[in-house]
Parts: C-alpha cells; structure tokens; sequence
C-alpha cells in the first residue's frame, strides 16, 4: 500500500511484489514495481531514486529490473496486482507487516531542510517530534538546491559527459539552456581533447538522473546527444580554449539566476517533462506578440513555431505566458537551446525581461 501510494501519482502502478531476503522482512526491502509503460517507469525512477517515503528514513532505491513482466499469483501482503483485484481480498491497512517500510526513526533525524529530498508521507504519529511534523500530505520530491553554495562539495555522480553536440552550433550557455530544466547547473566544460563534448555539473545525482533519462538520445542540430554520467566527481577549470563561436569553452554557472531549482519552493513549481513538441514560454512583456517570436525565430535563425496561444493574463500581472508548438520535437529542442534566457529589452523600459522556456506537459494545440 505505501509503494503505491508513492508512486502511482508518478506512473500507473499494475503489480507489486515483495522479495522477502532469508525469509525476513528486515529493515531494507526488495520490491518489483510494474508500471503501465516504460515512459512511466522512467517518470517514476527519475523523480523518486533517492527520495525518503517518511521524513529522515526508508530511502528509495531504484534500478530497472530484468524481468519485462510481473506474474501475481494472489493478491495478499507480498503481492498484488492493482488490474485484477478479484485476485484476493485485504483488509487494507489492517494485520500487515509494516516494520519494514517504517523502521525505526533514526535518532539523528535532522531538519535542517538540507536532506536530499522531502518526504513523500507523513512520518507515523509515534515518529512525529513535536511542532515539527511533517505534512499530512503525499508530496512528489524535490531536488535539492544548488550543491556548490548549500553543501559545500559534489555528490557523487553530479557530472554528465554529453557528445555529439554541434560543435559550430553549441556552446557552454546553450548547453546550460537545455540542461537547466531538470536540474541546477554548476559548470559546463567542453573537452579539447574530444571535439563536440561536454562535462556538465549538476546540482546532485537526481539531476543527473533526470537529464540522462530525458535527454540521452534526443536529435540536436542534426546530431543524436549521447547523454551519461561521467566518473568525474566535479568539473575543474582546466585546457580552456576558445570554441568555433568566439566564445570560452568553460563556464561557471552557480550562482546564475536563470537556475531553477535554487530552492524548495522555486524547485517545487518546475515540471519535469520530457522534451515535445510544445514549449511554455512565460516571464516576457505584455507587449510581447506572435509577431515577436517569429522575429525572433528569424533572427536566431532556428524553424518558427506553427501554431501559438496566450494565456489570459491577470488584471495585476505584469508579464505573459504561453505556449508554442512546432512541427516536430526536434524544432522545438532546437528553439529552446537557443532561445531560452534571450533578454528581450522594452522601450523606456529599464531592466530587461528573461525569456523562460521549458516542454509543456500538452503534447499539441
């Protein structure tokens, strides 16, 4: 009940099963989660990998299983399949063996808010400490803020290896406008010694699983990125050199504004999304029009969109937002690489407006 309760929010759950190790239940299960689709295993392992179902204990740990299909004999406390309920009856929640998933609270337990991700349900009442509860509530995680400035060094794992980037095309700020929305970026460096890669240095190791699942194999400027984690611990400012665009081949991005997970709340208003066709676009001037992007289209010389909508603004608001959609996927990462983060400067105005991109969670208009 408690694994569903996690992760069918994420992806439809069809069966579970629990591998009892020795024949006890002790304080670390193994379980085998079957999703609906591959899509939303992928969903599912790259938002909850690390996360903690009660607040300071019982951290997830997932890895793709071998098996392609689970086979539920009956529904009863080791399995059950959610598409045949007629399998058994429980008395839910009832009689059940639930030392294993609670455990008991490690008297370490730190609220700091520094963990490395919110809990996904409230701790049980005889965990509980005081005005310090948890909410009652089942809460996705949120990755944590940036590692350079909150932990003082680098998770292991918190560096991605990218190839096959565009080498006229790419360089360290369109690497950081693609990479961004899955996670903070720390540093991009592109690699002298191997033409068209990048060192990419994330937030932690969550962000680096959501940019792997999402991006490895995605089309850019007529090339496939080839996206996996690197043995690297950290990105060292090292053989800079000088890239096709004039530009330099190293950039240090952690304290940029343009991070969009710098805190639990900036972090809990992004949608993780695989890349599509569609973009949101939001933070621009209501002076902004159709006419505007299609200029700007024309003059960073990326496809137009084909179709666009605004969304209705508040009486109050002081920006817009939309969507765009293009023909094809690969027209809409490309837009978004170079686009994302333009200034666009108002008449009188004082300060510029920053372009903010990501993929809408619609899939046409």
């Amino acid at each position: 009940d408690v694994l569903y309760t996690v992760c069918n929010p994420v992806g439809k759950v069809q069966r579970i099963v629990i591998f009892k190790r020795n024949g006890i239940q002790a304080m670390i299960l193994n379980m085998m989660c079957m999703f609906e689709s591959v899509f939303c295993a992928q969903k599912a392992k790259a938002a909850l990998n690390g996360a903690d179902i009660y607040a300071g204990c019982c951290t997830l740990k997932i890895e793709y299983a071998r098996p392609t299909r689970l086979n539920v004999i009956r529904n009863d406390n080791d399995s059950w399949d959610y598409t045949k309920p007629y399998l058994g009856r429980r008395d839910r929640g009832k009689g059940r063996q639930r030392q294993a998933i609670l455990g008991e609270h490690p008297s370490s337990f730190r609220h700091d808010g520094y963990g490395s991700h919110g809990p996904l349900l409230p701790l049980p009442s005889r965990y509980r400490m005081g005005s310090r509860d948890t909410p009652e509530l089942v809460a996705y995680p949120l990755p944590q803020a940036s590692s350079s400035y909150m932990h003082g060094g680098n998770p292991s794992g918190s560096v991605v290896m990218v190839s096959g980037l565009h080498q006229l095309k790419m360089n360290c700020s369109r690497v950081f406008n693609l990479f961004c929305l899955y996670g903070n970026i720390e540093k991009v460096k592109f690699m002298k010694t191997i033409p068209g890669t990048a060192l990419v240095e994330m937030g932690d190791e969550y962000a680096v699983e959501r940019a792997v699942t999402h991006l490895n194999n995605v089309k850019l400027f007529g090339k496939r990125l080839n996206v996996c984690v690197s043995k690297q611990h950290s990105v060292v400012p090292s053989q800079i050199f000088e890239l096709e665009d004039g530009t330099s081949s190293y950039k240090d991005f952690a304290m940029s504004k343009n991070n969009r997970f710098t805190s639990a709340g900036q972090a809990s208003k992004n949608i993780i999304q695989p890349p599509s066709c569609v973009l949101h676009y939001y933070n621009v001037p209501l002076c902004v029009t159709e006419e505007t992007f299609v200029k700007l289209c024309e003059d960073h010389e990326v496809l137009s969109f084909i179709k666009y909508k605004v969304f209705d603004p508040k009486p109050s608001a002081k920006t817009l937002s939309g969507l765009l959609e293009w023909e094809c996927k690969t027209d809409a990462v490309e837009a978004l690489t170079v686009l994302n983060h333009y200034q666009i400067r108002v008449p009188n105005g004082s300060n510029p407006y920053t372009l903010k991109l990501c993929f809408s969670t619609s899939s046409h208009l």
